[in-house]
């Protein structure tokens, strides 16, 4: 029996569901919705911790920002994430951030399930995440995305009290949109995936012209 008991999102935190479905096909981004300042002016509130691999000083810091339930940015993790890994993140030439937007709570949901994990096994969870995103998600009904959650949290080594734990986390919840808002609304992030590399801002793009960007950069 799935024991999962989702935070109740209330005033602080208020997301709706389905944005997976709102997809630019033209531009290949999900477009995100005006960004919202109910959790991010509580000055009370502390900031999720980013979400790195690679070396901290490396010569090209590479931002994502990406949502569990963006279909175009499981596209894009399937199209680019193990070369960008292999050639400039485990070499020293990358240092990566992967930050959450959270267009709907099944994405925040997701996002607590991948940090229940810990620091470690973090990106294993990601990737199992963008890699099955049509499959938990399912339906599209909470019991199926919940129960699907915690059967990919159990096969991450979780249990499912853990599980039920980490999505009943309010504060860790607020912790997560709080760091989205700030960040998403500073850097202008207006659809996902979106890069920002060593400051600057790319849209979706294949690995031969993310190659290109990284290659100047580095060799500069």
């Amino acid at each position: 029996m799935n024991k999962l008991l989702p935070i109740a999102l209330g005033t602080a935190i208020v997301l709706g569901g389905g944005a997976w479905l709102a997809t630019n096909q033209t531009t290949s981004t999900t477009v995100i919705s005006p960004i919202t300042p109910a959790v991010a002016q509580d000055a009370d509130v502390e900031l999720a911790p980013d979400m790195t691999l690679g070396e901290e000083d490396a010569p090209v810091t590479l931002i994502e920002y990406a949502s569990f339930t963006c279909p175009h940015c499981a596209d894009f993790h399937d199209r680019v994430w193990d070369d960008l890994k292999a050639d400039y993140i485990d070499t020293g030439k990358v240092k990566f951030v992967h930050r959450e937007v959270y267009f709907d709570r099944y994405g925040l949901w997701a996002g607590l399930v991948a940090r229940c994990a810990g620091d470690m096994r973090y990106f294993g969870v990601v990737d199992m995440l963008y890699e099955g995103q049509k499959d938990w998600i399912g339906d599209g009904q909470e019991a199926t995305i919940l129960g699907n959650l915690t059967t990919l949290g159990k096969k991450a080594g979780l249990s499912e009290d853990q599980i039920t734990q980490c999505v009943n986390d309010e504060g860790m919840a607020q912790s997560m949109v709080a760091a989205y808002q700030k960040y998403a609304g500073e850097d202008e992030i207006q659809g996902t995936p979106t890069l920002v590399i060593n400051g600057e801002k790319y849209s979706n793009m294949t690995y031969d012209d993310l190659k290109g960007v990284l290659d100047g950069l580095i060799e500069d």
